[in-house]
């Protein structure tokens, strides 16, 4: 893989945060819950609303990145270390999409489930793109991947019950900081749980081809 070849599909990696990161924004500007994977850092959000949503993002994705190097001790590629700076930038784009999807008024429960489904639809659209170009995972699928592979398990029925344990991981901080009230995790969740996978399929389907033919082209002087 040439130089070449490798800037670009960073720069498609970089690209695809800021789509998964507005896809958060929306989810979360909707009020009915976040992707699985997301709960955690929302309902902390709720509880320590001094740190927005994307720093505790941050915060979340360093505790996975810890979690993989705990897992994998001497296997942990130091390459894996640029998930950091790339959770940092995650965390950043949430907050930035937070204020662009802030003008959008949410007053009724029909434009919150479009919300909800409009954020599917581009968190969908932006872990095809980092699926795509390929060059590094982001933090949870990491960490999933270093327990995939510590207990030889497939690694899609670990992503299941990683997902699971996020969502009752959120629904026990909720219920403790919040006098047994669920915050925070909704029907959203459960609809990001269920849609993005179709949603990061179609769109593989659809641009695999085509990007691959942009990030593996070769100029000729």
């Amino acid at each position: 893989m040439s130089k070449a070849e490798i800037a670009k599909r960073y720069v498609l990696f970089v690209i695809s945060l800021f789509f998964a990161a507005l896809g958060v924004a929306f989810t979360k500007h909707g009020e009915l819950g976040v992707s699985p994977i997301s709960s955690v850092a929302n309902v902390m959000s709720y509880k320590f609303s001094s740190l927005s949503l994307g720093t505790w993002l941050i915060i979340w994705n360093c505790v996975l990145i810890v979690g993989q190097i705990f897992i994998l001790r001497k296997k942990f590629q130091l390459i894996q270390l640029l998930q950091i700076p790339l959770s940092f930038l995650f965390g950043w784009f949430t907050d930035l999409g937070m204020w662009i999807v802030s003008f959008i008024p949410v007053n009724s429960y029909f434009i919150r489930i479009v919300m909800v489904v409009t954020g599917i639809i581009i968190l969908g659209f932006g872990v095809s793109l980092a699926v795509i170009a390929n060059v590094i995972m982001n933090s949870g699928e990491a960490f999933v991947k270093a327990i995939s592979d510590s207990i030889n398990k497939e690694f899609g029925n670990v992503k299941i019950v990683f997902d699971v344990l996020c969502v009752v991981t959120s629904l026990i901080l909720s219920l403790m900081f919040f006098d047994f009230t669920i915050v925070g995790t909704r029907e959203g969740t459960i609809i990001s749980a269920l849609l993005t996978g179709v949603v990061v399929k179609f769109f593989i389907s659809k641009l695999k081809e085509p990007l691959h033919a942009v990030l593996c082209h070769k100029s000729t002087e």
